[in-house]
């Protein structure tokens, strides 16, 4: 399918905030203009909306589906994405830390709202991301408008890194119920991922379970960064992360692809038979 790429500036919630500009990649159909798809926020690494993040984006516009990437930076500089130097993962990993958890929810929303603002877009929403925006992209499950989310390496989701003198909340949120009843989580996780430890996967995991989330686990045999195709230190595995992307697009056609209608407990039990 083909795509057209454009962009949005969209004013901040928040006192005293630049505007987000939001890069937005939709999928096109000849001939009918009047066509409406559904749409997935793409949330980027700490190095904006990068080329691979671009990439990655317009495969699954390319797929049938409006996607939003927010520069998540924009209270500290400009939209342009930051280079793969140590010089940007220091910046990145700087912003990652100063900005709020307010604000990363506050730029989740802005994407929320822009999407079904759009006249091609039908209002079923999912998320994605990768590295940081794996994070986000999990943080994104709980705005009921999200129904769901394929998250990458969500490094901080056990860690609490973000928000500059504050805890990151997400998996207490979880603990509470916020996000039961709001569609279907996937985390992907690489084992040899020194970022995410196993005691981190497990609390993950753990959390998630206790509290009934319907959610995908993945461990593979990867590093961290591994679906990234430019300056990925060594660590992309193509095969692997068509073969995960694949799995993703399954997810986002079941659960935003189709509408099932509201989401119901209630079904029959499950058998213990062969």
């Amino acid at each position: 399918m083909l795509v057209t790429k454009t962009h949005h500036d969209v004013p901040s919630k928040l006192d005293n905030r630049r505007p987000i500009r939001i890069f937005v990649i939709s999928p096109v159909v000849p001939n009918y203009p009047q066509a409406k798809f559904p749409a997935v926020v793409c949330f980027s690494e700490i190095y904006q909306v990068t080329g691979p993040v671009e990439r990655f984006a317009g495969q699954i516009a390319s797929h049938g589906y409006i996607v939003a990437c927010p520069s998540i930076y924009h209270e500290f500089e400009g939209p342009e994405a930051i280079p793969y130097d140590t010089e940007g993962t220091d910046r990145g990993n700087r912003y990652k830390i100063q900005k709020t958890v307010a604000a990363y929810d506050d730029d989740t929303t802005l994407s929320v709202d822009l999407l079904v603002s759009l006249p091609n877009c039908n209002g079923r929403i999912a998320a994605t991301g990768m590295c940081l925006g794996g994070h986000l992209a999990f943080r994104a499950a709980f705005d009921p408008r999200v129904l769901s989310s394929v998250c990458f390496f969500a490094t901080d989701v056990h860690s609490a890194t973000l928000g500059e003198g504050q805890a990151d909340d997400s998996l207490e949120r979880v603990r509470k119920g916020d996000m039961a009843g709001k569609g279907e989580l996937v985390m992907i996780f690489g084992k040899q991922d020194t970022h995410i430890p196993r005691a981190g996967r497990d609390l993950i995991r753990t959390t998630l379970e206790d509290a009934n989330v319907p959610c995908s686990f993945l461990e593979v045999q990867a590093q961290h960064a591994f679906i990234r195709d430019e300056s990925s230190k060594g660590r992309w595995d193509a095969a692997l992360t068509r073969s995960l992307f694949t799995f993703m697009m399954e997810v986002f056609e079941r659960t935003v692809g189709r509408d099932l209608g509201q989401r119901s407990n209630i079904g029959p039990k499950v058998e213990h038979i062969c």
